[in-house]
């Protein structure tokens, strides 16, 4: 049996409490308490303690640093059940505390799979360019399971993914491309997928946006192009199997066959 000799609060934390113990050898420090333990099990001194009354205070105590541990992770943003998970573990806790930790906070409405769904993906629509297909991707990489995944995405509509799809691409046709029309075109459909938009989606908003580059602009293109081919073959080939070469080279990279024509007669006196 051991008895309570002194109850001390902590300098750095007014909300913990040392608990010195006399075993039958003087008085000695054994643990430290959180408030609403001390509170809960009526610790002052002179009470008794059994061993198995101080194991059971101590377990509690330990639940209570990981659900303020948990709580202190709420903070700085919301946070996916699995993420929470995640977090306790690496901080070494209790399997059997975390798991109520994450039960109470659960019933609590700190943490809501659904509702960090909805947040996140309202988020990153405002502030970044993701299509659904990426922000499902990363929703389960957080441990959020498909199903809560797909009701969230429900918000992201058809509608509102064309939009954002549109106001990107106006964005990028104001800045200069040595690319061909149909090869700006590819790069900018490539670059949204990789985002996660799906290519119908990306199709019905080309449709609406001229990406069109005027003749001059196309006509600067494939020379910037052409050059960059001719240095390439310029060692290797000669005559007409050199101009293939060249004509092989633009029509990949998206340029039209009766403008390839024409830069090659224009440009053939220099070859």
């Amino acid at each position: 049996m051991a008895v309570i000799t002194k109850i001390q609060v902590q300098q750095r934390n007014k909300s913990r409490y040392n608990i010195f113990l006399n075993r039958g050898k003087g008085e000695e420090y054994a643990f430290s308490v959180a408030e609403d333990v001390l509170i809960k099990y009526g610790l002052k001194k002179g009470l008794e303690l059994n061993e198995e009354s101080l194991i059971k205070i101590i377990d509690e105590d330990e639940k209570k640093k990981t659900y303020f541990l948990a709580i202190n992770y709420l903070s700085y943003r919301m946070r996916s059940i699995e993420e929470m998970r995640v977090y306790l573990l690496k901080k070494e806790k209790e399997l059997q505390h975390i798991n109520e930790v994450i039960e109470e906070l659960t019933q609590q409405k700190l943490l809501d799979d659904q509702e960090f769904a909805r947040a996140y993906i309202r988020s990153k629509q405002l502030t970044l360019m993701k299509g659904p297909l990426k922000l499902k991707q990363e929703l389960l990489q957080k441990g959020v399971k498909d199903v809560v995944i797909d009701g969230a995405l429900e918000q992201f509509q058809k509608s509102d993914q064309k939009e954002s799809i549109i106001k990107w691409l106006d964005k990028q046709k104001m800045r200069s491309s040595k690319l061909s029309n149909q090869a700006f075109i590819d790069k900018l459909s490539n670059q949204l997928q990789t985002k996660g938009f799906t290519r119908d989606v990306i199709k019905e908003a080309l449709k609406e946006v001229d990406m069109s580059n005027d003749n001059e602009e196309e006509w600067e293109s494939i020379c910037f192009q052409g050059e960059k081919a001719k240095r390439k073959f310029a060692n290797k080939y000669s005559g007409w199997e050199f101009n293939q070469r060249i004509k092989q080279a633009l029509y990949q990279k998206g340029f039209s066959l009766d403008l390839i024509e024409r830069y090659i007669e224009e440009t053939e006196e220099t070859v």
